[in-house]
């Protein structure tokens, strides 16, 4: 019997596969991002050029349409990157608060005898 590796299927390794499905995501996230939009806006220049003056109209539409693919693609990107920044500040807080047993905006408590707070003077 020939000795098989065990996680190897269709002779590729589950990292090799996993690596080939990111750049397939990769190129059809650039595609939607970046050609899409820019297919679209060159779609309005060419009506624009080619057409009469309700087709300049159509055209326009047609670029706006593709400024309007670009800007929501901006937006969403924009607002992940706003969410991982805010989880990064959560973590390290709760990280700071772990070390030192307050938050880090707050002033360390103080004990007094007995465990219980004291007042201050």
């Amino acid at each position: 019997m020939a000795s098989r590796e065990p996680n190897v299927v269709g002779g590729q390794a589950p990292y090799e596969r996993a690596a080939e499905k990111r750049g397939r995501v990769a190129w059809f996230l650039l595609a939607v991002r970046y050609a899409l939009p820019v297919a679209a806006v060159i779609a309005g220049v060419i009506v624009m050029s080619l057409g009469s003056e309700s087709d300049l109209e159509g055209g326009a539409g047609i670029i706006g349409a593709g400024l309007a693919i670009y800007a929501m693609n901006w937006l969403y990107r924009a607002a992940f990157e706003g969410d991982r920044v805010e989880r990064e500040k959560e973590e390290a807080a709760r990280t700071y608060l772990a070390k030192h047993g307050h938050w880090p905006d707050e002033a360390p408590r103080a004990t007094g005898r007995g465990g219980k707070l004291s007042r201050p003077s």
